[in-house]
């Protein structure tokens, strides 16, 4: 391709409601142009990065068994209704009417169509395993669109739906699409790591992401660095953190703590650790009649540890609280401990439901509210000063320095970018009734798997991975471009248009995916274009390098500090292995 054909347009500065790197540099580049709050132009640079992920992806998902389809971007509001998710899926999932006010959405996922498409044309076990994908514009109405394409309300997406007859092929299926994914995000040269996750509203029974790393990530991933153990925050297993509960070894006493609300205070004010401390948080659920009305509300206590955070997911698993739960009003607070907020604690209280995070059941002498203000108790034990809780379950964030829970290790965390995310067993062939004819003649219910990866999300995942104060640092499979030649007065020299021309052609020839920037830009100007766009083999072309003996360039690696001078005999052999290096590199 020749630059003075095709359309680049960069920017100096990115918008100024650019906020995080992706979305400026993707901006700079001239990758996309916003058109409204979280919808993008995709211009043709930027489409070139996207056509390249789709074709990875494709490759690898026909070679795992996955047949193409593509579903429609509106979807009939029935659908959904039939698998519940009408209401389920909140604000997030935009709903439209037709002109004959019928209810349809703009697809922000397709479990319910593919199901729907098993039951028109899947009726025996002899069709079975089968996986369908397609690559989509999807649409999630957020409500607070950012990032760029990472945070976007429209994007694409490869969704992927397996149906198996058994639990055995499902689990094929499954590790089908794992593996798949691996691949992909290796020939993509990219780093990540695959954590388990939780199901979260698509539902199902195993559930893993693929995260890119990054520090600019927003979700927390915890790992053992010495055993194959990781999640997601919301999925990593928290271990007690005692083993077996000590014997009491202090009275309970009533302290004055005033002005001392937080965990921290009350700590440094009665000069003892952190972790001495139980923190408390107070949740409500509805209480229901027969036929749904609200008949009341009904008070939950979680108590942590005051170094540790709550875990909502984590807390939406506990039995009662499984159906949502939401934070107590001050009045239902103040009804059920005598006391606002601040001063709350797990002894002499009625009527109200409590749960200790495992470390917290095993602890002794511990701090805890008063219920009354400006106190707090010490000394608290289990058994002697207050009953044993109702329920004690793992509630609460992981923190570094944890024990891993297969016991190999202590875990760390770093931060991710989700680009992936496989799930199995999920639930809508039982919400719609799907089933098929099993070997016995009789109906059987298949075995649901769901498989995605955000397409535009993992362009932007790759910048904020590989990127410098100079640009974008591509990897050779996803670069817009994997080589440029970047001739130094293309437009005043014979010698060097000619030499620039004749290696262009030389490497089309070779199959290499070149740009001759021939657009007889100041030197400057283009080499700064060209390391924005983040070009990962560059050559430069100049009069003086020609001239010096037999005719030399300099060859430069996007991530290289210095040129490398070379033959211009030897360019094209000389890029050729280094393309082969870079992508072997990637891929080891």
């Amino acid at each position: 391709m020749r630059a003075s054909s095709y359309f680049i347009s960069t920017l100096k500065e990115a918008p100024a409601d650019a906020d995080v790197v992706s979305q400026k540099l993707m901006l700079r580049s001239g990758m996309i142009k916003k058109l409204a709050a979280g919808i993008y132009n995709y211009m043709p640079m930027g489409l070139r990065v996207i056509k390249k992920v789709e074709q990875i992806v494709r490759e690898e998902m026909e070679r795992a068994g996955a047949i193409e389809l593509l579903t429609p971007f509106v979807q009939p509001a029935e659908l959904w209704m039939e698998s519940g998710r009408w209401d389920k899926m909140g604000p997030e999932m935009l709903r439209i009417q037709d002109r004959h006010e019928r209810n349809f959405i703009l697809q922000p996922t397709s479990e319910e169509v593919l199901a729907d498409i098993f039951r028109q044309d899947i009726h025996s076990y002899r069709q079975l395993p089968i996986n369908f994908y397609q690559i989509q514009t999807k649409f999630r109405d957020e409500r607070r669109p950012r990032f760029g394409v990472m945070r976007g309300r429209e994007f694409t997406m490869k969704d992927a739906y397996s149906f198996d007859r058994d639990a055995d092929g499902a689990r094929q299926s499954y590790d089908a699409m794992y593996n798949a994914y691996v691949r992909i995000f290796n020939r993509l040269g990219l780093t990540f790591r695959p954590v388990e996750a939780d199901t979260g509203s698509i539902g199902g029974e195993r559930s893993h992401e693929f995260q890119v790393i990054a520090e600019t990530g927003e979700d927390a991933l915890v790992y053992c660095p010495t055993s194959d153990y990781a999640a997601n925050m919301e999925k990593a297993e928290c271990v007690a953190l005692i083993a077996t509960r000590a014997s009491a070894s202090q009275a309970l006493t009533k302290t004055p703590t005033p002005g001392t609300s937080k965990c921290e205070d009350v700590a440094t004010l009665l000069n003892i650790s952190l972790s001495q401390t139980v923190k408390s948080i107070v949740l409500a659920t509805e209480k229901l009649d027969q036929a749904g009305a609200v008949l009341g509300s009904q008070i939950w206590l979680l108590l942590i540890r005051g170094d540790h955070d709550l875990n909502e997911v984590k807390a939406n698993k506990v039995a009662g609280l499984k159906n949502g739960f939401r934070f107590a009003s001050e009045a239902e607070i103040e009804a059920a401990f005598g006391c606002k907020p601040g001063y709350l604690g797990p002894l002499g209280v009625k009527d109200v439901n409590i749960v200790a995070d495992r470390t917290v059941a095993n602890m002794s002498d511990f701090v805890t509210g008063a219920n009354a203000l400006d106190f707090h108790f010490s000394g608290v034990n289990w058994g002697r000063d207050l009953p044993e809780p109702d329920v004690v379950a793992d509630i609460r964030n992981a923190v570094a320095g944890d024990p891993s829970p297969d016991g190999k290790g202590v875990l760390e965390i770093q931060r991710g970018i989700e680009v992936g995310h496989v799930f199995s067993g999920l639930p809508y062939p039982q919400a719609m009734g799907i089933t098929f004819l099993g070997e016995n003649g009789k109906p059987q219910t298949p075995l649901m798997g769901s498989y995605g990866i955000g397409i535009t999300r993992v362009v932007a995942a790759a910048i904020e991975q590989n990127h410098d104060e100079r640009g974008i640092i591509w990897p050779d499979a996803m670069a817009p471009f994997t080589v440029v030649i970047a001739p130094i007065g293309y437009g005043k020299s014979e010698a060097v248009r000619r030499a620039a021309t004749d290696l262009y052609e030389s490497l089309k020839q070779s199959n290499i995916d070149v740009l001759l920037d021939d657009r007889d830009e100041r030197p400057g100007a283009m080499l700064a274009d060209l390391e924005l766009i983040g070009i990962p083999h560059r050559i430069v072309i100049g009069d003086r390098r020609l001239k010096e003996g037999e005719g030399h360039v300099e060859y430069q690696y996007r991530r290289d500090a210095t040129p490398t001078v070379i033959k211009l005999a030897d360019a094209v052999a000389f890029v050729r292995s280094a393309v082969d290096q870079s992508q072997h590199t990637a891929l080891a």
